[in-house]
């Protein structure tokens, strides 16, 4: 969450390792951290916590008992297991590390390996892995949108916005300051296959301009960028 301070208690991670004296290294130290822990020293329980347990991050040794880290990954893949995954490879082995990157993996570490070296990939990895902030309302100047009950107000007055025309709003908001072509307002917010028109977008334009601008005439929250599509500028305040 940008701007939120890294809480490793928040996270669970799986290591799934067969080298008992690496398994309990690699437990010790992420426990030490503040992490919550569970371990799998074969391919098959791997799989079975990786499954049940929806961990946050699964460090997985590719040479496993009863099945392989590989098969472990493309089995936690094929179940849209929404977890990262770091494989352990062997330090020469690099079509491991190849192969393990096109089955799934955030990221790898080659044995034999330094503590401080996987906790800082451990660190990254959840980082950069980490699912957006939700948020459900918005405000800016003097407009409130709730995005919960589909509700828009300016100055307390309700305004008549459609689904569609908040679905707008939204991807603008989560967008605020970079340009948006028609284009992919129409694969966003429509979808190819509606077969919509640029028109369309610009006709929503107007109608959410007229409802959110002091000056519907002279737009100063939704601007045009000629020939590309709109930004939109206001400093939104999310909650």
């Amino acid at each position: 969450m940008s701007g939120a301070a890294f809480d490793p208690s928040t996270r669970k991670i799986l290591v799934v390792e067969d080298e008992p004296p690496i398994l309990t290294g690699i437990k010790d130290n992420l426990e030490v951290e503040g992490y919550k822990v569970i371990t799998a020293s074969d391919g098959a329980e791997g799989l079975r916590l990786g499954l049940s347990e929806d961990p946050d991050l699964v460090i997985l040794d590719i040479m496993i008992p009863k099945m392989s880290g590989f098969d472990v990954l493309k089995k936690l893949r094929e179940n849209r297991i929404r977890g990262a995954v770091i494989c352990l490879t062997a330090k020469k082995a690099e079509e491991d590390k190849v192969r393990g990157l096109k089955l799934g993996a955030d990221d790898y570490v080659a044995k034999p390996f330094s503590v401080t070296e996987l906790m800082a990939r451990v660190q990254a990895v959840l980082r950069r892995t980490e699912p957006p902030k939700e948020w459900k309302e918005a405000r800016w100047a003097d407009v409130h949108v709730n995005f919960v009950t589909f509700e828009a107000t300016k100055k307390g007055q309700k305004l008549d916005l459609t689904p569609r025309e908040l679905k707008i709003l939204k991807l603008f908001i989560e967008n605020a300051g970079k340009v948006i072509s028609r284009n992919e307002l129409l694969d966003k917010v429509w979808g190819y296959d509606v077969f919509p028109t640029t028109r369309t977008v610009d006709n929503h334009i107007v109608k959410l301009r007229k409802a959110i601008e002091d000056n519907a005439e002279d737009p100063q929250m939704i601007t045009s960028i000629r020939g590309v599509g709109y930004k939109f500028t206001p400093d939104v305040q999310k909650a």
